[in-house]
């Protein structure tokens, strides 16, 4: 199983305003593969909080419609698997953030594989190439 970021999802189903760089294209590409895969059963796991990462983007961009249609149909899969964060792990996340550089929430999602057992995150977040995870796309 591997960790979804919050960013592939928002790659794989934002239509953007403007004309995409070349590498941006790669970059949605790869999130639309991904959330195939997702669709056709890959088992991946979440947080709420990077769920809610993904509805903020998305009330504010696509309407609140579109975030609540999205994010039910996403939680309504049994292969996606949505981890509750507790006080304990948000402040650990808030602690590894300012020791590693790295964003709070990035740091959540590490935290939540460590103690998951996960190695292999879908992200296209350069931080976690500071980590000692395996970064897929």
């Amino acid at each position: 199983m591997k960790f979804v970021d919050a960013n592939v999802l928002l790659y794989a189903i934002l239509r953007p305003k403007r004309k995409l760089t070349e590498r941006e294209m790669e970059i949605k590409e790869a999130a639309k593969r991904i959330l195939e895969r997702i669709n056709d059963g890959e088992e991946v796991l979440t947080s709420v909080v990077h769920l809610s990462e993904v509805a903020k983007v998305l009330e504010d961009v696509a309407g609140l419609a579109f975030s609540i249609s999205f994010l039910k149909d996403l939680m309504l899969k049994k292969n996606v698997v949505v981890e509750d964060v507790d006080r304990n792990e948000y402040f650990e996340s808030i602690l590894l953030a300012g020791e590693k550089g790295i964003g709070i929430n990035d740091a959540l999602a590490y935290v939540i594989m460590r103690r998951k057992g996960i190695e292999e995150i879908y992200t296209f977040d350069k931080h976690f190439r500071n980590l000692d995870v395996h970064v897929s796309v």
